[in-house]
Order: C-alpha cells, then sequence, then structure tokens
C-alpha cells in the first residue's frame, strides 16, 4: 500500500501524507474505511511511529482522515481534501506553464501538452 522512498528528498512523514492522500482522493480507500494503525503501519514499513502520528495529524487537518479515540483513523468524505489537492495541483500547474513559456514553448505546445496528459490509454 505505502513504500518509503529512501532517495526522496522529502521527509519520511510527507511520503506517508502524500501517498495515503492520494489513495483517498482517488477512491481506493473509501470514505469510512478504517486507516492502519500507527503501531501496525510503522512496524509495516520499520519507522518511527512519530512519524506516522505526524502524517496523520497532517491528513486530519487537511480533512482527509478523523481520529477516534481508542477505535483509530477513518477516512473522512473528502470534498474538502479534493478541493485543497485541486487547488494545488493548479498553482503548480501554473508554475510550470509560466516556467515553459519562460524557455519559448507556445501557448499551443502547452495546451497539446495538457490534453494529451487528459487521455485515458
Amino acid at each position: 500500500m505505502i513504500q518509503i522512498d529512501y532517495r526522496d528528498p522529502r521527509p519520511i512523514y510527507v511520503q506517508v501524507r502524500e501517498r495515503f492522500r492520494e489513495l483517498i482522493l482517488s477512491g481506493v480507500l473509501p470514505p469510512d474505511s478504517k486507516m492502519p494503525s500507527v503501531r501496525e503501519l510503522s512496524s509495516t514499513l520499520a519507522i518511527n511511529p512519530n512519524t506516522i502520528q505526524r502524517a496523520y495529524r497532517e491528513l486530519e487537518s487537511d480533512g482527509c482522515i478523523v481520529s477516534v479515540p481508542g477505535r483509530g483513523s477513518y477516512v473522512c468524505q473528502s470534498d474538502a481534501a479534493l478541493l485543497a489537492r485541486r487547488r494545488e495541483l493548479t498553482e503548480r500547474l501554473r508554475a510550470t506553464a509560466g516556467e515553459l513559456r519562460a524557455i519559448g514553448v507556445t501557448e499551443e505546445e502547452l495546451i497539446a501538452t495538457v490534453k494529451e496528459g487528459n487521455t485515458h490509454d
């Protein structure tokens, strides 16, 4: 389910948070499904439980999960998280498009590239 890339420059908790966020927003982890416990996931990944706890706290503040004391963490209905992710990706797209325009990529080429990414082969 989750794999850590030790060559990735991002902190481990960010990798865990981002991977779970992808799984939640894509529907692989549907609303109300139970998240792995902190202890279980830290054991499976062989990383510090505090790292998992930090990722879970951030997922909770993003609106992706909710923690129920004594019961665990559960996936939330992710409308707010989906909107936040959409804004984040749109900003990243704008920044990338700006860089591409700065090095001479035309608007038509950008549009064609976006359309290519929209195909589901």
